[in-house]
């Protein structure tokens, strides 16, 4: 699991403009409704609303936080790429183990690289699923193994994960940063552009 990743970090981080990750525009809405599609989109919505949200983002704008007791702009970053990775596990019908929460042998651009490459992954996926009750999300540690619905999974990681994107744009502009005023998340295009 670590390794794909981090081989489809390598071989998109190739790419020379930051318009090659995913989640620069929306990808085309599917052509038909079902569970699959619904969740796809949701994914896409996701990842245009991450993609947006970390765009920019400086070392200073990394390191700021509102409060004491609050997570830096980084460590919220962090929390989201280890979402997005059990997205990603539930879509390949994976077990998250826990070997790798909190991977700090990443630099955050290869982490916002990784997150939105596994939140692709995971749409791309989903795209094709006809019955979302084979992917459970499944977290393995020494006690052993939990199972959760699917369900668990949109009111769970992908809200969450939502959620906390919606921070990250609330801090980046205390910080000084604000997201493009020209991203349109309900249109799913940066407005004037490609």
């Amino acid at each position: 699991m670590v390794c794909s990743v981090l081989i489809i970090t390598q071989v998109y981080g190739q790419k020379n403009s930051e318009n090659d990750l995913p989640y620069h525009k929306i990808p085309e809405a599917p052509e038909h409704y079902n569970a699959g599609t619904v969740v796809s989109r949701l994914i896409d919505g996701l990842g245009f609303r991450y993609y947006w949200a970390t765009e920019g983002l400086t070392e200073k704008d990394l390191a700021y936080k509102p409060s004491d007791t609050n997570r830096t702009i980084e460590e919220t970053t962090d929390h989201l790429y280890n979402l997005s990775r059990v997205i990603y596990n539930s879509a390949l019908k994976d077990i998250n183990d826990g070997t790798v929460p909190r991977d700090t042998t990443l630099t955050f651009k290869e982490k916002r690289e990784a997150t939105l490459l596994q939140l692709k992954t995971a749409s791309d996926i989903f795209r094709s699923v006809t019955d979302l009750e084979e992917h459970k999300v499944v977290f393995k540690n020494k006690n052993g193994t939990v199972e959760y619905p699917f369900w668990n999974q949109i009111n769970g990681p992908i809200s969450d994960a939502l959620w906390h994107c919606g921070q990250v744009v609330a801090m980046r502009r205390a910080s000084g940063n604000p997201i493009d005023p020209e991203v349109s998340v309900f249109q799913g295009v940066r407005r004037g552009s490609d």
